[in-house]
């Protein structure tokens, strides 16, 4: 009976992953750089948790033009960053 416990709580855990249940944690910055061009921004962040990450600045891909936009020097802002095809790249701004 334990193990069907124990599968039935993996099989929830991994259908709420595969679902987005669990919010993407947002990590605060500064915005050093914005290089529209190429479509990526120098932060200046907090630890990065879910990337395992200690504070730093650093060069970020940008997903899209909409976030780009939300992006000015020197501004304070909440992101998420997340690897994409292997590259670190901003996927959220708030």
């Amino acid at each position: 009976m334990k193990s069907s416990i124990k599968v039935a709580s993996a099989t929830v855990l991994a259908l709420a992953l595969a679902s987005g249940v669990f919010a993407a944690e947002f990590t605060k910055g500064t915005v050093k750089k914005v290089d529209a061009k190429a479509k990526k921004v120098t932060l200046i962040h907090e630890e990065l948790k879910s990337l395992e990450m200690p504070a730093m600045t650093m060069v970020f891909r940008v997903k899209d033009d909409a976030l780009l936009e939300k992006l000015k020097e020197g501004a304070s802002i909440e992101f998420v960053a997340e690897r994409v095809e292997g590259k670190l790249t901003v996927t959220e701004v708030k």
